[in-house]
Order: C-alpha cells, then structure tokens, then sequence
C-alpha cells in the first residue's frame, strides 16, 4: 500500500516566537487535519527547558510554562490532536530538555540542522561548507548515542536549508554535494537502529529545478535504503503553509517511493 497521508507531527502555534501569528490558533490547526482527514496531528512548539542550561535568549523565554498555554487541545472524534515539542541541540550536544519533563510530551522532535543559530548550535568559525558537512553528520551521530525514548522522538526536518545557506534557499544543496552516499548512510543507519522517526520536510516549491529537486530527494531515499520509517512534518508556522501541506506530502511521499510499511507510528 502507498504511504497514506493520514498526519502532520510538526506544526507550530501562535505560541512559537517565530510564528506569533493569531491566525495560527489551535482550532485552526485542528481545522487544518479534520478537513484533510488526518488520524493524528501534533503541536511542536519551540522549547528550551528552564532545567537545562544555556539556553539562548530567543529560546529562553520558550519554556514548559510558556508552551503548555495550548493545553488542554481540543479534540475531534476522527483526529487525535497531541502535545508535542520542537527541542533544539546546542553545539555542545546538550539538548533542551531534561528528564523529568520528557513525559510531559507525547512526541519530541530534536533538530540538529538549525545551524543558523550563531553562537548557540555552532561556533562562529564554523561556517565553511565542509565544516558544516562535518557538524551535520557529527550532530545526528551524537544525538543518536543519548539515553533517549527514542520511540516517541523524531530527527526534526533533516535536510533544513538552515544547514548551511549563504545567499539562496538552495545553497544547503552545496553542503550535501560534498556528503557521501556512505557517510549519510553512516548516520542514518543509527537512526533507523535506535527506531527514531525520520521526519518528511521538503518545501518542494522553492527548488528551481528538476536538478535541485532530486538532490532534495536524495538523503530520503538513502535514509529509506537504512530502514528508517519516516513520518510527515510540515512545519507550519502560519496558515497558509498548512493550506499546502497535504499536496506536497503526497508529491514528496511518492518521489521517495514510500510505502505504507515506512511509516513512523508513534501513536498507533
């Protein structure tokens, strides 16, 4: 069976910073996977524990106290909607989340690939293509070696352009010319042994061309190739992102080859 398009485990409310748009409420987020026939969606606002140090001062403010103002979600009879969060990596591999809050969350999605973050996830002389290929790999490596629930965490939008970009959207594309088909694998292979969730994030439509498109693709099928199981995340900040969503899921799902089988089922 295809991969059925049946959840969205990345999106982000008002609450997150750098959404802090109010057309972007929980109830239309719930509206957005009742109208496309979703089973399961979840909220993943931005979260720095106030437990953990080091936090930057746009994340500070993003803690448990800040983030649990969605609660209670709203419900629907055909869509589940769960409490979920974004955590961020610093570049000393410390994550933003402490133990005695893992349990508060029913899905935890880890980004090691916000490298834009200056000072916080990178040090600023690590700014080379092959520098940030080098962190790319080491990140996931590292993350992959936590004593984490691994079956409730994802690897949050793994091919970010935030990886590494200069002038252009694409430029992230540079970085992954430079990473074997072996060294992805390399790291990939852990996440699919730890039974971690591969997130499924590409805003499709801002490739040029055919070209582009199939380097975005590539990581995915490696990563298929590894036997990881992936799930949807568009990471919606704003409606008119979820607007899109459900088309480029199944563009993207179809490009990738994947199969029902595939799937990362966190709540089933």
């Amino acid at each position: 069976m295809n991969y059925q398009i049946d959840h969205d485990y990345h999106i982000h409310s008002y609450i997150s910073d750098c959404s802090s748009d109010p057309e972007q409420s929980i109830e239309r987020i719930l509206k957005y996977g009742t109208d496309n026939g979703f089973k399961h969606i979840c909220i993943a606002d931005h979260f720095w524990d106030s437990d953990v140090p080091g936090a930057s001062d746009w994340y500070k403010p993003q803690n448990y106290d800040h983030i649990k103002q969605c609660l209670p979600l709203p419900q629907d009879e055909k869509t589940k909607f769960h409490f979920g969060c974004e955590a961020e990596v610093d570049m000393n591999n410390r994550i933003g989340i402490s133990d005695k809050l893992i349990d508060k969350f029913e899905f935890i999605i880890i980004s090691t690939t916000h490298m834009h973050m200056t000072g916080f996830t990178v040090d600023e002389k690590d700014s080379s293509v092959e520098r940030r290929a080098f962190l790319y790999l080491d990140r996931i490596r590292k993350l992959m070696e936590k004593d984490l629930p691994f079956e409730k965490i994802g690897v949050a939008h793994p091919t970010c352009a935030e990886v590494y970009r200069i002038d252009n959207f694409s430029d992230h594309l540079k970085m992954f010319d430079i990473i074997t088909d072996d060294e992805l694998k390399s790291v990939y292979s852990l996440i699919a042994k730890k039974k971690a969730g591969f997130e499924i994030n590409i805003p499709f439509h801002l490739y040029k061309t055919d070209g582009e498109r199939q380097k975005a693709i590539r990581p995915y099928k490696l990563a298929k190739m590894c036997g990881c199981k992936f799930y949807l995340g568009s990471d919606a900040h704003h409606p008119d992102a979820l607007d899109g969503a459900y088309n480029n899921f199944k563009e993207i799902t179809k490009l990738i080859g994947l199969n029902e089988e595939d799937k990362f089922k966190v709540f089933e």
